[in-house]
């Protein structure tokens, strides 16, 4: 209680913002090839090599940087009507560097030499899910985690599911082994990525995109072979692969 005859204060000045503002049409990430003055590989690992680069950057000079070289992975948001709900497949798998028993999308690695990202989202699926699918889409391309790590990432909208059947001739072998799938409402899954239930990033961001998505009336989506300029093996043209240069 302030009393009477006491000076009031200010309340505290708030620095002075000075940005644009701007819309969509602002919006789009750039492809930039800085010039690279030495490149090797530090560290052979057993999935993954770490690469050290030396990048020159204009007028900031140049900087040393060191990251986790990955073919890229693919993910899918796999999609069925049950008894008149949208429901959304998650798996539920043991990720050791987290030690946590983790709900995410089926998803792999692009590590097959030639295969197409389409091809390689429908073979996770079957995999992992024991799932098929008519029907591809886009959803959204991102990258995992840019500050150190050069893994794409393209998540699938599959819809018209059914199941798959015995006899697809695949073995799930170690954190595979025990996986456990679930049909849940996609906006169930929603409120669980925006309760913290949820800390898998490409769940996380698929279930939001497929949400969002929903409620644009899959308007966003696009076509299953897309070009994917994000990720070095289909920059040149379209989406057959092309072999990686070693720098």
């Amino acid at each position: 209680m302030q009393r009477c005859g006491a000076r009031r204060r200010s309340p505290p000045r708030r620095a002075d913002v000075d940005l644009p503002t701007g819309t969509r049409s602002d919006l789009g990430d750039e492809l930039v090839e800085h010039p690279v003055t030495s490149s090797e590989v530090v560290y052979h690992g057993l999935v993954w090599d770490v690469r050290r680069e030396t990048v020159e950057l204009g007028a900031a000079g140049p900087v040393t940087r060191e990251y986790v070289e990955h073919p890229g992975a693919v993910m899918v948001v796999a999609l069925k009507d049950i008894d008149g709900v949208e429901h959304v497949v998650l798996i539920k798998q043991y990720r050791h560097p987290v030690r946590t028993n983790e709900w995410e999308l089926s998803a792999g690695l692009l590590d097959v030499d030639g295969e197409p990202p389409r091809e390689a989202a429908a073979r996770e699926l079957l995999e992992e899910a024991d799932l098929v699918a008519a029907r591809w889409d886009v959803l959204l391309d991102f990258y995992s985690s840019p500050g150190g790590l050069s893994e794409p990432v393209r998540i699938f909208l599959a819809r018209d599911v059914t199941e798959a059947g015995d006899g697809h001739g695949f073995t799930r072998e170690g954190e595979e082994a025990d996986i456990r799938g679930l049909w849940l409402p996609l906006d169930d899954a929603y409120a669980a990525v925006l309760g913290g239930q949820v800390h898998n990033p490409g769940a996380v961001i698929g279930i939001l995109a497929a949400w969002g998505a929903k409620q644009a009336d899959w308007a966003t989506v696009r076509p299953h072979d897309e070009p994917w300029p994000w990720h070095p093996a289909y920059r040149a043209t379209g989406m057959e692969p092309h072999p990686a240069t070693d720098g």
